[in-house]
């Protein structure tokens, strides 16, 4: 494993909410790119980082809006990319002005989206464990401090 790179496993969703909000207070603003089949953690952890943003997040996935918006001074906005076909369709909700915008962007189904990407983000893989158990990869490019990183499996 690299430095870059560290394995979590979370044994509950309110563990995998924790893990959301560990990263949100060090993370103000940027891509965070969410992989994973579908009940893996993403949404839990999404709620996670709107609790960070908003006092009274009720979270979900936002199949039908495709972009939900939390907070006020600072903002999270929410992109499931489950219902899309690709990287034009993404493009077209204007997705990328939001990924250069002064806000966090956390992207499910990612890979609809991954030449639109900006390189410097974090991505993040979660995979069944067993039961409630999420095995989560954070893979960092150039997003966090190694020390942020090493804050975040502490």
């Amino acid at each position: 494993m690299s430095v870059d790179t560290c394995v979590i496993e979370t044994s509950s969703p309110e563990e995998t909410e924790s893990l959301g909000r560990k990263i949100a207070a060090i993370m103000d603003r940027g891509v965070i790119a969410l992989r994973g089949d579908l009940a893996s953690g993403k949404t839990c952890f999404v709620r996670g980082l709107a609790q960070h943003f908003s006092a009274t997040p009720i979270v979900h996935s936002p199949t039908f809006t495709l972009i939900n918006e939390y907070g006020a001074e600072r903002k999270l906005f929410h992109f499931d990319l489950y219902r899309l076909n690709g990287p034009y369709e993404v493009e077209d909700l204007g997705a990328t002005e939001l990924f250069s915008a002064d806000a966090l962007c956390a992207v499910e189904w990612a890979d609809r989206a991954e030449i639109l990407l900006p390189a410097q983000r974090l991505d993040i893989l979660f995979e069944h464990a067993g039961e409630d158990r999420r095995r989560v990869t954070i893979t960092n490019h150039r997003t966090l401090a190694r020390s942020e990183l090493k804050a975040i499996t502490a």
